[in-house]
This record gives structure tokens, sequence and C-alpha cells, in this order.
């Protein structure tokens, strides 16, 4: 490449090196730095400590091929920054032994230097969308390398700790693996992936600066990632100032290629908004585009088996997100605060305020701080709801194939067969208009019952995909076969809850996760199955750490009884605005952290088991606080104490990357020891 870096290996017979599969390097393999010889006697050895090292890449190469033949630890003697010319690689952890997780790398360097176009580094917004550009594209270059990796990406635009861009500083954390044979370094194996396979990966990610077609069609390839996002952000703007929750729009495809791929099927039939439904926006750089707003209200989708329902409310449920160039959901938009709830067997509530929908239950549980250790699955669903508003949720996405059938209906015989003074349980469909007049929007798939086409604001019918508007059609079919109607008018919030801190345990803390299902902090796990909108390993690593700050009274962030579960998330959404995803302490230079929604961060804490709280604070937060500042301005400006959720949600409308022009330090008060892994930190 004309990258302005020079392979070692062509360098290298100045400095008196051999071939790689050659001997032990120009100084036969005697290591002048680590010293094997055991001048002790029977102690204990102690761990040597090496001092981070400076120098360029022949310097590695060199130290490099001296290892070989070495003991493993010998390998923490490259610790340290290496200049290749247009970049810097920074070896910042060596892995303790061959079958420990891999050692811990980054590049760093000068946008202008590497060619990243200016205009595109104006915004934080386009910022973010050129980081996980870089993200996905040294993922792709490092697909087929056994020893390099990078966190991994999916069809979601998000702000990422893998890849960092600011206006004067590109750099992207990485792992690559140190090779070994039993515990004997192969330093010549290491020595070539430093000096061919690493360069290329890294040359073939941040080249924007030579000429030719395979370099143009890169720098366009970034140009259209940015664009898309600032489409999608342009799009969520016009969404609020029209007061839309959603929008799909016209040739949107919907449909993935299965159930376990999040891929676009390649011969799927493109979503087409209704006529009379059909509304244009204008966006930035994609111009005039048409489509199906989604309104306020009652949402249902009706149609027959296996003709899309579903797919629409995925689609939806996925877009809270914005997707990349090709993905066929680049335009569809939903408010970010969208939450699909479902039902769950078996989880755990922590004195949630399920009153609205549970009530008089036959031993006299107080309903308004409901907990269990084994929910059924009304309950659970009921507790997901409710805890979805208290974090503020102003969506509510729901399935019939995964709810509580005795949540969502009651039917005319069943409610004269079982008096209303007997049955516990009030039926969403009964709760629905009302907390549509409260501002909590629902959009549900609901084939097997009419019983909710009485409220439907709009009814959409899907039929072989294809998506019709019937909402005229439904209210004749509901005036032709009427039911009684039990709607509650008024809809109460849930009671604010104020988690407490944890109490220590006097063994070291744990805090690990696992795909996009599991968290284990100290000795509890977090099921995380029922919550489907996290969709990045790298987000729920970040959630488990996000609770670590949240509940440990060692963190500045802890809620100590004082906020609520808002509130409190509202706080670590500001130092991860101003800070970057370093300040939830996951360790030195984290590389796996991937930014996820506050209403996400909430339905974790709220599956936490060892999760104590209390319906009063604990003492009064400080006013220089933000959470008693938003207060103290609503008492102010209405005389009255400030709601239980915020009126509105507080997910942002797209994840956004810190505002400085250079990277940031995480605050020291929350710092953590560096973690060896993505899903093992300690």
């Amino acid at each position: 490449m004309s990258f302005g870096y020079e392979h070692s290996s062509e360098r290298y017979d100045a400095r008196g090196g051999r071939d790689y599969r050659g001997g032990r390097g120009p100084r036969g393999g005697r290591d002048r730095q680590y010293d094997r010889r055991d001048r002790r006697g029977g102690a204990p050895r102690e761990r040597r400590e090496f001092a981070r090292v400076e120098g360029d890449d022949v310097d590695l190469i060199d130290r490099l091929h001296e290892l070989d033949g070495r003991n493993y630890p010998a390998y923490k003697s490259v610790i340290g920054d290496y200049d290749y010319g247009m970049y810097t690689v920074h070896i910042d952890r060596v892995q303790s032994d061959p079958y420990a997780p891999p050692s811990a790398l980054r590049v760093t360097a000068d946008p202008a230097k590497v060619g990243i176009p200016a205009d595109l580094l104006t915004t934080p917004e386009q910022r973010l969308a050129v980081a996980d550009f870089l993200a996905r594209t040294f993922a792709e270059r490092a697909r087929h390398s056994r020893d390099i990796s990078i966190a991994k990406v999916g069809q979601e635009i998000l702000e990422r700790s893998s890849a960092t861009v600011f206006a004067n500083h590109v750099e992207l954390r990485f792992q690559c693996h140190f090779p070994a044979q039993g515990r004997t370094i192969l330093g010549h194996a290491m020595a070539q992936t430093a000096d061919e396979y690493l360069p290329e990966i890294i040359e073939a990610t941040l080249n924007f600066s030579s000429e030719g077609e395979e370099f143009a069609a890169h720098r366009d390839a970034l140009r259209k990632h940015v664009e898309t996002y600032e489409d999608y952000l342009a799009l969520q703007d016009v969404i609020r100032e029209r007061g839309w929750i959603g929008f799909i729009n016209d040739g949107a495809v919907l449909v993935r290629r299965s159930g376990i791929s999040d891929l676009p099927l390649s011969d799927a039939i493109a979503f087409s908004s209704p006529e009379n439904l059909r509304e244009s926006v204008q966006l930035p750089h994609a111009g005039e585009v048409t489509g199906m707003p989604v309104i306020p209200g009652i949402t249902v989708i009706v149609g027959g088996g296996y003709h899309g329902k579903s797919t629409l409310l995925s689609a939806l449920e996925r877009s809270v997100y914005p997707h990349i160039p090709g993905d066929g959901r680049e335009l569809v938009a939903m408010d970010p605060s969208a939450m699909k709830v479902r039902a769950a067997d078996g989880r755990w509530v922590t004195g949630v305020d399920v009153s609205a929908f549970i009530n008089s239950l036959p031993d006299g549980t107080d309903t308004t701080d409901f907990s269990t250790e084994n929910a059924s699955g009304s309950t659970s669903q009921a507790a997901a709801i409710a805890e979805s508003i208290e974090a503020g949720s102003r969506v509510l996405l729901i399935d019939e194939d995964t709810s509580a059938t005795n949540l969502m209906i009651r039917d005319e015989r069943m409610r004269a067969l079982v008096p209303a003074n007997q049955e516990p349980i009030t039926p969403f469909v009964d709760r629905i208009a009302g907390m549509a007049r409260a501002g909590i929007s629902t959009i549900m798939v609901m084939g097997g019952s009419g019983d909710y086409l009485d409220a439907a604001d709009r009814v959409l019918l899907m039929d072989h995909y294809v998506c019709h508007d019937v909402t005229e059609q439904a209210r004749e079919v509901a005036a032709a076969h009427p039911r009684e109607r039990n709607d509650i008018a008024e809809f109460t919030h849930p009671a604010p809850r104020y988690p407490l801190p944890l109490k220590a345990h006097g063994v070291k803390a744990k805090t690990k996760s696992r795909g996009v299902d599991l968290i284990s902090l100290d000795r509890a796990d977090i099921d995380l199955s029922d919550v489907p909108q996290i969709v990045d390993p790298g987000q729920t690593a970040a959630i488990a750490w996000a609770i670590r700050s949240l509940t440990d009274p060692t963190r500045a962030l802890c809620l100590r009884g004082k906020y609520t579960v808002p509130e409190g998330i509202a706080r670590l959404e500001e130092t991860i605005a101003t800070h970057g995803l370093d300040a939830l302490g996951a360790g030195e230079k984290p590389a796996f952290l991937a930014r996820p929604r506050a209403v996400d961060i909430a339905a974790a804490l709220n599956r936490y088991r060892t999760l104590k709280v209390v319906h009063a604070p604990v003492g009064e937060p400080a006013a220089s606080e933000p959470a008693a500042d938003a207060r103290e301005a609503h008492e102010a400006e209405t005389g009255a104490a400030a709601p239980s959720a915020p009126s509105v949600g507080s997910a942002p409308s797209a994840p956004s990357a810190p505002s400085a022009e250079s990277a940031p330090s995480a605050p020291s008060s929350d710092s953590a020891p560096s973690a060896p892994s993505p899903e093992d930190a300690e």
C-alpha cells in the first residue's frame, strides 16, 4: 500500500534481522531485560515488572524475534507504544499465559493524517458514525484472522468503546493472541503478525488517503455510513416535530432471513404504506421520503398467521436504533423510549407498583409495593409494564404470542362466571384507553381477539406482508358485534422507587456478561432473555457495569436510596455523555462496551435479585446534582412535586458521542481494575 508505511521486513536487513523461520534474531535470542535465574534459593519467585517502552515498529519486531523460545511471561517486556509512521500501535496488556484472554492492544492516529474527510468530523454525531464504520471495517478485515479480533458488531450503529473518533484523534481497541507452543514464546510468529498481518488490517481500516478505486470506494462507503446515520437522526427530529411516535418508509425491507439472523431477506416484499396514511418527509441526504407515520394512541396490528404481523412489530422494536446502509430499515424509526414488554414466568420482581393491573389479592398483599421471587406470566408482564412506564417509556410494544392471556383479555362469559370482586387482575384491555390519555401509547399484535378494536385509534391489517388500513372496517365490526366495555378512565403512574446500596459481602466483586441475555454480578445472575431490545453483547457488558455503578456504595454514582430509578440513570447518562463509556469503570481502556438505552438499564436493574428499594428518599440529594436541579425547576414552575416518572423518555433520540474535541478521561472516582475480557471482567 502507498499508506506511508514500509513493512519492517523491508527495512530489517539493515538491523541484522533473520527470516521469520530462521534463528533467534540478531542478538542470538539473549534476553537483556528478562532474567530467568532465581537467586533467592527456595523463596517464591517475584513477578518481574517491566517498564512501558517506546519505540518504532522495527524495535517491536526486533524484540519479538529476541523473545523466541523464552518463557511466556517475557512477552510482557513488549508492553509499550510503537510508531508505525501513519499510526501508533499500543500494547497495553499482555495475557498472563497462552490460555488466558487475549492481549489488549490499541491503534491511534491523526484523522487528517490518515485521510478521513474533515467534513465528516464536524459534529459528535458524525464522529460517532465514523467510529462505528471503523469498528465494523476492522472486524470485517480481521474476520479470517485466528489471533486478531475486535468487538463484534451487528446491524445497528452504536456508540462503542472499541472505536472512538474526535476531531484530532482516532482510537481503535482490539485483542491479539500472542502465540506460543506450550508456554514457550513463538517470537518469530508474533513478529510476523506485528509486521504483516496487523498492519494489513489497520491499513485496510484507516487508509482514506491513497489513490485508486479501492480507496475511493472506501471513502464513499464511509460517507454513505455517516449520511445514513444523519438521515435517521433527522427523521427522529421530524417524528417529534409532527407529534408522531414512529415512521416506516416505503421500500423498507422488514423481513429478516430467519429467526436467528438479523440480516435482510434478499427477495422480501418491500413495505408499502396504505395510500390514505402516506406522508412525506424531507431528509438532508435521502431527500423526499414517503412512508407511513405511526401515530400516538393505540395501534392494533391484525391479520392471519404468518402474514407479517410480528415482522412489522419487530421492525418497530429494533428501530429505536439506527441501522447501517443496506439493512433495509435505515429509514424506519421509532420513539427511542419504546419498550417491548412480555410475560416472563419465574422472574424476580422487587417493590413494584402493579396495582393498576393486580389488586385485592386473597392473602392481602400490598400490590403498590409488590415483590416476588417467582412471578407468574400475568404478574411478570404487569410488572414489566409498570417498570417501563416508571423508567420513562412512552410507547409499549406487545405481541399476543408472548403475552399472558389473562392479563390481556377477559371475555364476557368469564366476566359473567367470575365476579369482578373475585378477580384480582384488571385486564390490559380495560386500562389501555386510560393509558393513552395519560400519554402512553401502545402498539400491539392481536390476531386472536377483537376486544381491542373498540379502543384502537388505528387498525392495520397485514396480508401477505402488505399493510392495509382497516380502521373503519374494524369500527364497523365492533359496532356490529358490541361488547360491554369496562374502560377505567384514569391511569396513575406507578409509585417511584429508590434503590438502596448493596451491602458488602466480603468477597471479591465480579462483573460478567454473556451474550445479550445474561449478567452475573458477584453471586447473582440477571436474566435478560425477556428484554429483546438489548441487541449487542457490548450493551449487556455496559449494563452490567452500569448496575455496578448504581448499586455499589463505593462508587460515586451509587443511588444510595436518594434517587429514583430514572433519576439515577439520568445521572449515569450525563456522565457517559461527558466522559464516554470508559466512565462506567469497566477497567483500563475497555474494548467491548456499547452504549445501551436508559430504559434497558432500568429493565436489567429491575431483574437484579439483590435489589432492595424504598418508596421514599433516604435524605435529599445535593442541590447541585442534576436530578435535584430538575426536581427543583419542576416545583418552581408548577408549584407541585415532580412526577414519579419523567414526562419524556430517559432514552436519548440516538446514541451521542462525547462532545469534547479530544479524548476525555474517565472520572477516577468510578475507576476499576483492568477487565481481562468482555465476558469475564473482574
